[in-house]
This record gives structure tokens, C-alpha cells and sequence, in this order.
């Protein structure tokens, strides 16, 4: 009789066997790969959302912001926004249910002298104010003063649409410095062109060194802006990147102690912002008229670029706030 049958037999228990050796270190490596770490955590380990201030013994004052990425469906109720392109005429934009509307009367928007105000009761409530940069050269700001001008937001800097060079405004020192010793309550803003959160974090930093030894009452604002006539290294950023550039600059400045704002215009507002995202931070708002017209919120409206104001040669933007910041300082 052949040994035949009984070496297949051996070699088939020793294939068994191996592949039952296999199969356990197999399991080992499994355990100790993926199953180790959540059963017995490292101590040393240092979680995600962990405070740096839990393992140094300097604070950290600047924060970054959590920046919430979930999709999700907006709330609409129902209401339609008409609004007019070159291209298609008048369009609709549906109404977000829990985004804040506008509560001014538009009927208490008077203009007098080139100058708008907001009457309630009859009085005025609104608070006259003026935006500068290097541009109107050598203000007088006593004279400013002089002429109703309450509060004046002043630009820090800006960053190129070009190369993307971040550079100070060369007037802001001394802006800063003469509007607070004539009265005039001050906010700040920088002109942003931001490709994401992080650009918008470095330009929110060197706002808040550059400020930080002035008295700042008024918001500190994001001023990102799209380029027409030429291109701009900003022409391709999405509504994500930019909504996240909005909310990484506000919270930086919000953490350091700053009221943070938001300015733009209607058209880019209502075409390129994600407002369900952003409804939280003040806006302002730029757009030129007797009457604003955008449907939603707003703490400031800009309603001119070619004001005249006793103290600043040239022509100047001039806003109103509906808001009196400088009473929480």
C-alpha cells in the first residue's frame, strides 16, 4: 500500500496550521494597529479640541476659529428678493428664513445737504461718520469734528490683488492718533484680498498689532473686495473659501477684544457671500443712494463716495451707524 495519502494528509494539517498562525497574527496586528489606542489612550496625547492654555503657562489669546463644514439646507419662507443683472434683467433670489431682515422704515432715511440721516421720533438716532485712508492725504480733524462727523473708520492696510503683498496704510498712525484726540470715536478696517482662512488670519494679526496701542471704539472690519477691470488673484475663490476668510478674520479679532464687522456691497453680498453663515457678525453695507434697498440686516450703510466734508480735501465716503458703538467701551 502506497505512504501516498498519508504525507498528503500531514501536508494538509501543516497548511491548516499555518494558516491558523496566520490568522492570529493577523489579530494581533489589528489589535495593536487600530484597537490599542482607543482602549488604553495614550496619556501623553493631547486631544483635538484641547485649550492651549490647558499645557502652557502663557495664555493664548488669539484663537483660531472652529470653522463648521457639515452641509446643510437652508431655511426659505417663501419671500422673493428681485434684483436686476445686465445680462438676464430682473432675477429672484429666494428669502432665508433665519437670516435677520432689515427692521428700518426707509421713510425715516432723510437726506439734507448732501448728508443722510435717520429720524425716529424726530430726532435723529443715526450717528454721522466718514471712511479714510492714505488717500485724502492731511485731515484736519478738529474741522472734522466741527462738522457732525461722529466716528470715522480708518483703513489699517491692505493686501495686493496681485501679488498678495500685505502693506500699511501710511496715514493710519497719524488718523488713529489726531481723530481720538478730536472726539471722533474710531473703527478700523483692512482691505482684504484673502485666497482662504489662513491669509485672512495673518491680515487679522498684523490689524490687531497695528491697533493695539490706539483707543479703538468702533468695529474692526473685514473689507474683501472683488476686482473688476483687471485681474485678481482673488477672481476664482469660492463662496466656501470666502465665507471661511470672513469668519477666520472676525474671530481672530473678536478674541482679541475687538467688535469685528463685515463690509461689502449689495450685488456681492447677495451673490457671493453664505449670509446663513455669517448672520452672526455686524455688517456694513455699501450701497450708494437716498435709500438702501438690500433686505437684510445692517449696523452701517455707506451711502456715498463723493461727500464733502469740512476737513478732508477731496472727496470722502460718507456712512451712517445706526448703532452707537462707543457706549460699551
Amino acid at each position: 500500500m502506497s505512504d501516498k495519502p498519508r504525507k498528503y494528509n500531514r501536508f494538509k494539517i501543516l497548511a491548516v496550521i499555518e494558516a491558523l498562525i496566520i490568522f492570529f497574527l493577523m489579530a494581533v496586528l489589528i489589535w495593536v494597529a487600530f484597537l490599542r489606542d482607543k482602549l488604553h489612550p495614550d496619556n501623553t496625547a493631547v486631544p483635538v479640541n484641547a485649550d492651549a492654555s490647558d499645557f502652557s503657562d502663557e495664555p493664548e489669546i488669539r484663537t483660531r476659529a472652529v470653522i463648521e463644514k457639515e452641509e446643510a439646507f437652508y431655511q426659505l419662507d417663501g419671500k422673493k428678493i428681485l434684483m436686476h443683472d445686465s445680462t438676464l434683467g430682473e432675477i429672484f433670489m429666494p428669502v432665508f428664513k433665519d437670516v435677520p431682515a432689515c427692521s428700518l422704515n426707509m421713510n425715516s432715511i432723510i437726506t439734507r445737504n448732501g448728508y443722510s440721516f435717520y429720524k425716529e421720533n424726530n430726532e435723529i438716532t443715526s450717528i454721522a461718520g466718514v471712511d479714510v485712508s492714505e488717500h485724502q492725504g492731511d485731515i484736519d480733524w478738529n474741522q472734522v469734528k466741527a462738522a457732525g462727523i461722529d466716528f470715522a473708520i480708518i483703513r489699517i492696510g491692505y493686501r495686493t490683488y496681485g501679488g498678495g503683498d500685505i502693506t500699511l496704510d501710511k496715514n493710519f498712525q497719524k488718523n488713529l492718533r489726531e481723530a481720538d484726540e478730536a472726539g471722533i470715536k474710531v473703527g478700523v478696517y483692512f482691505f482684504s484680498q484673502a485666497l482662504n482662512a489662513d491669509e485672512a488670519i495673518e491680515e487679522a494679526d498684523i490689524v490687531i498689532d497695528a491697533i493695539a496701542p490706539y483707543n479703538i471704539t468702533y468695529p474692526v472690519i473685514f473689507d474683501w473686495e472683488l476686482i473688476y477691470g483687471d485681474s485678481a488673484r482673488t477672481d476664482k475663490v469660492t463662496v466656501e473659501d470666502l465665507a471661511d476668510s470672513c469668519i477666520a478674520f472676525c474671530e481672530r479679532v473678536k478674541s482679541a477684544g475687538y467688535t469685528p464687522m463685515i463690509y461689502q456691497n449689495k450685488n456681492t453680498t447677495m451673490y457671493k457671500l453664505d449670509l446663513p453663515r455669517l448672520q452672526n457678525y455686524d455688517f456694513w453695507l455699501a450701497e450708494y443712494g437716498t435709500k438702501p434697498t438690500y433686505y437684510y440686516d445692517y449696523q452701517m450703510w455707506q451711502y456715498s463716495s463723493t461727500g464733502k466734508v469740512p476737513g478732508i480735501s477731496g472727496e470722502v465716503d460718507l456712512n451712517i451707524s445706526f448703532k452707537d458703538y462707543s457706549i460699551n467701551e
